[in-house]
């Protein structure tokens, strides 16, 4: 018979395919793959961008890709409509969406003021739901966000959904002040830029996906660190990313400690917990965007993260 050492032996083909294009918000990923991490864990990774007319749970379903990056409320509603996939990580400690507001407002409570709010399609069923409740406001206040930031200048009544290292930067660069509401300080229980697969890849390849969530996460520590191998690659995906945003971004994600923060302080980049998990089942079933029979334990596992404590 054979055998094989580790290093001899042939890499497992992984596709992971992210949510939007190419950004500091990914970089941890793009970190793994320039800094030779998820090829040391025996990985031969190819991440695919998303983008607006990427429908990333069909390919992933499809087995077109073998990760995606998720986002908790989409997992729970494909499991109301019968798709067999998991959560086995989540980058960050928070979901990043929050509102860019004008220097008038304190707090999102400020928000039933008589101030219009952009809201984006997706928005509707994720965050919109949830601010309305807790701040009392009414969708006769809301307006379609086109993801454009002139109404925005012009307009010193509206406030928009914004991510903290986008929007705001936007601002900036224009000259206009203004504040920004991240929805987590607030309570909003979503964790942000998640590992989904299939529950077949986690019953038959346990081992890939150990070691696919692991050399991930030490991306993640890597990056934070110094983020220039993974940048490099994140521009040559994404032209339009300057390292001007890319600097902004990665001061902002330090400054809201989205991937050291919380729980992973002590448990670990990428750890989960039922709590949370549950925070999010039970604002969906109350906002009306989930049926309260759905089995919210199978949205997600921990058998990847609860042991492998890659600390900040």
């Amino acid at each position: 018979m054979m055998s094989f050492s580790a290093a001899g032996m042939a890499a497992d083909k992984v596709t992971f395919l992210t949510s939007w294009y190419a950004q500091a918000e990914h970089g941890g990923f793009y970190q793994a793959l320039a800094k030779g991490i998820y090829q040391k864990a025996g990985l031969d990774v190819t991440i695919k961008m998303g983008g607006p007319q990427v429908n990333g749970m069909q390919l992933l379903t499809s087995g077109q890709a073998d990760f995606l990056m998720g986002y908790d409320l989409q997992v729970l509603k494909s499991l109301e409509q019968s798709l067999p996939v998991t959560t086995v990580a989540a980058s960050f400690q928070t979901d990043l969406q929050g509102m860019l507001t004008h220097e008038d407002i304190n707090g999102l409570a400020d928000l039933k003021n008589g101030k219009t709010v952009l809201v984006s399609t997706s928005g509707r069923t994720t965050w919109w739901p949830w601010l309305k409740s807790r701040y009392s406001l009414t969708d006769a206040q809301s307006r379609p966000y086109t993801f454009n930031l002139q109404p925005f200048m012009a307009d010193a009544n509206l406030a928009q959904q914004a991510y903290p290292s986008s929007e705001p930067f936007q601002a900036m660069k224009a000259g206009v002040k203004s504040k920004f509401f991240l929805f987590a300080n607030d309570g909003y229980p979503p964790y942000g830029t998640t590992i989904v697969t299939v529950n077949k890849m986690v019953q038959d390849k346990p081992d890939v996906v150990a070691r696919f969530v692991k050399a991930s996460m030490e991306g993640w520590k890597s990056y934070m660190a110094d983020p220039s191998a993974g940048n490099a690659i994140i521009k040559q995906e994404n032209p339009n990313m300057k390292d001007d945003q890319l600097a902004y971004a990665l001061e902002k994600m330090k400054e809201y400690n989205f991937v050291g923060g919380g729980d992973a302080a002590k448990m670990g980049i990428g750890t989960m917990s039922d709590a949370r998990w549950k925070k999010t089942y039970d604002f969906m079933v109350e906002a009306g965007l989930l049926k309260a029979d759905v089995d919210w334990k199978k949205a997600y596992t921990t058998q990847f993260v609860k042991d492998m404590k890659v600390m900040p």
